[in-house]
């Protein structure tokens, strides 16, 4: 079985004696977590637009674009249920390879129930390559090496959503919706190319032989107070995180802020921030332990919270990075906990973790959004405020 974090350094030696192999791994390794999800919160940037568009409300259109996060987490427990069978390289590529498709008719889509289905198919193919990739980077890498991998591939998650959404908004404001879509169909095909090239040129590595069934290592991982402690964190996380990014667009668009599409786009640099933080969450957590790792980081996004309640850009845009440092933050230690807590099985331990996760960022889009319709944006924030806080309570679970 190919072996994906191998197939990144030139050569094993090379990469552990000198510091340039271990940053070209990196920027390999979060180049392809760039390319594997630059889709899922792009879409983000143009929600306003896409809400005129189809003629809906904003809870309905956010629904909509987030439910790609209902095929992520199926996805993230299928694919994680039946890892070991699965031959890495092979799905990587096929499922990047694949994405292309319901990204680029989603510039045809006619209405917002073939919208949402195609976002769901998107889902299942991100997700499946996403979760083999954490699951290789379990396997293959030594636990002092696993938390810089993890935090490198988070670190390309957190850039997929800044650059994804200042390409979603700069495309869209320039050219239109559709060929947002086409471009963002051409990312994924360059994604399945820097995988196949990637892989291909090293000597496979072996995993570690699978000693139980899939339902017995799924449910002996349930039963794990740690990983499910983990797991639920991981629902919190980006239930925090989709209810801050995806309504704060409506507020930044309505007034007194009135901004427009290209600056709302521009917004999003506000997850600059997050790039270069994220990259040290394996090295914090390391050093100081999981647990003050991921209260410290979700301290940061409960900081920013009342931040984003003034009328001022200024403040709102500095409650907007605490938010994204923070999730991002705790989001790469708690992934990283799981591919180490989990000694057996850990393709499907990541799965079922990215199951939750996936879970949480849908079920935040239907719960807040209904919040949002109902009681405005100060509710929302509210909603974002109780998960951080269960995310925080979670924590004490995390024991070396």
């Amino acid at each position: 079985m190919t072996d994906f974090s191998a197939s990144i350094k030139p050569a094993a030696m090379t990469i552990e004696a000198h510091s340039p192999g271990l940053a070209l791994r990196s920027l390999v390794i979060g180049l392809t977590a760039f390319l594997t999800v630059v889709d899922l919160f792009a879409t983000q940037a143009i929600l306003p637009s896409l809400t005129r568009h189809y003629g809906v409300t904003p809870a309905a259109m956010s629904f909509a674009v987030n439910a790609g996060t209902f095929g992520m987490a199926i996805a993230s427990l299928v694919v994680g249920f039946f890892s070991p069978h699965i031959n890495r390289r092979t799905g990587i590529l096929l499922s990047l390879a694949l994405l292309a498709i319901p990204t680029s008719l989603l510039a045809s889509a006619p209405n917002l129930a073939v919208f949402t289905v195609l976002r769901v198919a998107q889902g299942l193919c991100m997700a499946s390559a996403f979760a083999l990739t954490l699951a290789h980077l379990g396997e293959q890498c030594s636990a002092m090496d696993a938390g810089g991998a993890f935090a490198a591939y988070i670190t390309g998650n957190v850039a997929s959503n800044l650059v994804g959404r200042l390409i979603s908004a700069a495309v869209a404001d320039g050219l239109g919706l559709a060929w947002n879509f086409y471009l963002f169909a051409v990312l994924n095909l360059a994604g399945a190319v820097l995988v196949y090239f990637t892989i291909r040129r090293v000597q496979p590595m072996h995993a570690l032989t699978p000693t139980a069934s899939p339902l017995a290592a799924t449910i002996a991982h349930w039963r794990d107070p740690r990983l499910r402690a983990a797991y639920g964190i991981g629902f919190c996380i980006l239930f925090a995180f989709i209810g801050t990014f995806t309504f704060v667009n409506f507020v930044l668009v309505r007034p007194p802020l009135a901004l427009g599409m290209m600056d709302l786009g521009l917004v999003y640099f506000v997850f600059l921030p997050s790039v270069v933080t994220t990259l040290l969450a394996g090295r914090v957590a390391s050093k100081l332990g999981t647990r003050p790792t991921i209260w410290g980081a979700l301290a940061v996004a409960g900081i920013g919270l009342p931040l984003m309640l003034t009328a001022r850009l200024p403040e709102v845009l500095t409650g907007m990075v605490l938010v994204g440092v923070g999730t991002f933050f705790a989001q790469a230690a708690a992934t990283g906990f799981v591919g180490q807590a989990a000694t057996e099985n850990r393709g499907i331990a990541s799965g079922t973790y990215l199951a939750c996760y996936f879970g949480g960022g849908l079920v935040g889009t239907a719960m807040l959004g209904r919040m949002f319709d109902a009681f405005g944006w100060p509710a929302c924030v509210v909603g974002v405020g109780a998960a951080l806080a269960a995310a925080a309570l979670l924590t004490f679970a995390l024991k070396r």
